[in-house]
């Protein structure tokens, strides 16, 4: 991969992480797999670049008053004691197994969002 191409997929990951709070998984896996990584070093790559996007992000927001600390730490700490278990499995996959699963999963998100819009419409 280029650098221009990562400065650019860098910029558009973080205007859609400040807007929508969305960006590494949903952005970066995605655009790492089609620029030609497998999908197990998309997904380590994406986990790393998020890290300046959410600290940034995180400090924005906070000026705003727009972070829970508490919640962000129980749910921050859940969930890097469930990724040890998320990464075990996703060694264990195939590359096409993993595609296929995110690929649901992303799906599943898009539907949800959508049917919540549509109820709150």
């Amino acid at each position: 991969m280029t650098y221009a191409l990562a400065i650019a997929l860098g910029l558009v990951a973080g205007v859609l992480a400040g807007v929508f709070g969305v960006g590494g998984g949903i952005l970066f896996v995605p655009t790492l797999v089609a620029l030609g990584l497998d999908h197990h070093v998309a997904t380590g790559t994406s986990l790393l670049a998020i890290l300046p996007t959410v600290a940034v992000g995180t400090w924005r927001q906070a000026r705003y008053g727009n972070v829970r600390w508490r919640a962000a730490g129980v749910i921050g700490i859940s969930a890097a004691v469930a990724a040890q278990a998320g990464v075990l499995v996703a060694v264990r996959l195939s590359d096409a197994t993993l595609r296929r699963l995110f690929a649901v999963l992303l799906v599943l998100v898009a539907v949800q969002i959508a049917w919540r819009a549509r109820r709150h419409a």
